[in-house]
This record gives C-alpha cells, sequence and structure tokens, in this order.
C-alpha cells in the first residue's frame, strides 16, 4: 500500500495531512490533531495506540496514558530524575512525559516493530536533550538485557494486533520485571479485557504472586465487566500512594476506579497465577470498540 504524506515538514494543524505507512505490525497512520497545533494520534490498523504532542509533551490525551502518568507522578518525589523501563513504545508517548516531568531520568525503550520506530523517529522525533534509548527488541528480549535493580520504573504497554502477546502474561516474566527493578521500584502494566474479565483477573491473581501491593485503575463499566477496555496495574514491593491515586483517577475527564487490597484480591474470583505454559493472548477488542 502506498504512502501519504503532507507536503513540507508542517506538523499537526493548519492543514497537515494524515502520514501512512506499512510497519511490521500492520498499517501505521499519523492522523494530526486539529485542536493542538503540533499534536498526532498514531493508529495501527486502525485501533488508536498513542497520542503525542511535541509542544507539550506533558499532556496526556488517552485516560489510560494519563492512568500511566500518575503512576509515574507517584513514582518517586516530584522532579527526581528516573531509570525508567517501557516494553512497548507507540510513538514513545511516556517516555517523552517522563523526560519532560523528570529532566535527567534515563530511559529505555523497547519497541519490536523497528519501521515504526523508524517512523516515529523520522515524523516525531525526540527532544535532543532526553536521555532516551530506543532499542528494536521483543519486549522479553529486550528486558533481559536490563542489568539487575537498574530501574525504579517499568511500563508494560505492548500490544500486537491489539492484543498482549503471551509470553508477556506470566509469572516468569514478573520475575525478570522485578529483577529489573530495584527495590521499591514500581511496575506499571495496560491490561485490556472485557466481559466476563478472565484475562484481568488471571493478570491480577499473576501480579500479586510476584508483588507485595497491587493497585488496579480503571473505569468502574469496565471493573463491573460492562465493556471492554484497559485497566493500569499499579505494582511494587513497597507501599503504593493508593489515597493520592484514588483522588487523581477521580479527578480524571474520565473518572476512574482504584482497586486495592482485600477489593482487588476479591476481584481475582479465585483466578490461578498465569505461567508460561498456561499463557494466552489477551483477549482480541470487539471491533465497535474503535468506531
Amino acid at each position: 500500500m502506498g504512502r501519504a504524506r503532507s507536503g513540507g515538514r508542517e506538523r499537526g494543524g493548519g492543514g497537515a495531512e494524515a502520514v501512512t505507512e506499512n510497519v511490521d505490525g500492520g498499517l501505521a497512520q499519523l492522523v494530526p490533531d486539529r485542536d493542538r497545533p503540533r499534536a498526532w494520534t498514531l493508529l495501527i490498523d486502525g485501533a488508536p495506540q498513542s497520542h503525542v504532542d511535541l509542544d507539550d509533551p506533558s499532556y496526556l490525551s488517552f485516560e489510560y496514558q494519563r492512568r500511566f502518568g500518575h503512576a509515574v507522578d507517584l513514582a518517586a518525589p516530584p522532579g527526581k530524575p528516573l531509570q525508567a523501563v517501557h516494553l512497548g513504545g507507540g510513538a514513545f508517548t511516556l517516555a517523552r512525559y517522563v523526560a519532560a516531568t523528570r529532566p535527567r531520568s534515563t530511559q529505555q525503550v523497547v519497541e519490536r516493530d523497528a519501521a515504526l520506530v523508524r517512523l516515529v523517529r523520522r515524523e516525531l522525533p525526540l527532544d535532543a536533550r532526553a536521555r532516551i534509548r530506543v532499542r528494536a527488541a521483543d519486549a522479553r528480549e529486550g528486558l533481559a538485557k536490563v542489568p539487575d535493580g537498574w530501574a525504579g520504573l517499568v511500563v508494560a504497554d505492548v500490544f500486537s494486533g491489539a492484543r498482549t502477546p503471551a509470553h508477556l502474561t506470566s509469572t516468569e516474566f514478573l520475575d525478570d520485571v522485578r529483577r529489573a527493578l530495584a527495590p521499591g521500584g514500581v511496575y506499571a502494566a495496560n491490561l485490556a479485557d472485557g466481559p466476563p474479565l478472565a484475562h484481568l483477573r488471571g493478570q491480577i491473581a499473576t501480579a500479586a504472586a510476584r508483588f507485595a501491593e497491587l493497585a488496579l485503575i480503571a473505569d468502574a463499566a469496565v471493573l463491573r465487566g460492562k465493556r471492554f477496555g484497559n485497566a493500569v496495574l499499579v505494582a511494587s514491593d513497597a507501599p503504593l500512594p493508593v489515597a493520592e491515586l484514588t483522588r487523581r483517577a477521580a479527578s480524571d475527564p474520565h473518572p476512574g476506579r482504584v482497586l486495592h487490597g482485600r477489593e482487588l484480591l476479591d476481584f481475582t474470583g479465585g483466578a490461578a497465577p498465569v505461567t508460561d505454559l498456561a499463557a494466552v493472548a489477551s483477549p482480541a477488542p470487539p471491533a465497535s470498540v474503535f468506531r
């Protein structure tokens, strides 16, 4: 399939056109945000993946990305640099956010789709001052190369064909996350599911088998199994700032609920932790989700 490109190097509004290009994971589109002059939305095969505002990388448009932002904000004192690993790159939205809100942070982004990495680097270039290293590799293989105890934050936001690959859903995967995390470090993951929430319940049980503290942020309708959607899991071996997470999630444009402690354990409904041998990819979203 051919490419549609805007004439010249104009970005965002003011008549800029979408950029469309085949990448390893499907058809990528960068669509300008008509309300923000240098902002773009990345879609893969029609599914929204990331939103980036080059003028204001601290702006998080997507609901689940705002929830990731809360986890980043509370992972360390305000402004303190972090060593962060991002599994799944998209348009590098969260890495840009960390760089903007925590200057001098050192970050690694692991994104399997090398063609997507090239597209994003070319059309939505990273700030040259940001300490962000991008590696084109499978998320688990890239994680294995992170030194023991290096990361204060590990973020998992990996989707292939709108599904999280099976090998990123297991206790063995979380064992490597824990190995890469510094003591008291934070793990945050984007989990997508719909009724009857079997995948989400299993992922909470899996994380509970490896981390002492968990919190889950999601829309109330998703937690009740009324619709398909995203939930952000936050996990650590140190106490989590649950009260502040709850306050921030409740004040979002689309308010979210936070489950923690006994309420979150009860939510699993007795689901068993997932191992590599039993792991399956997350369920595909219904087509209506992206309409």
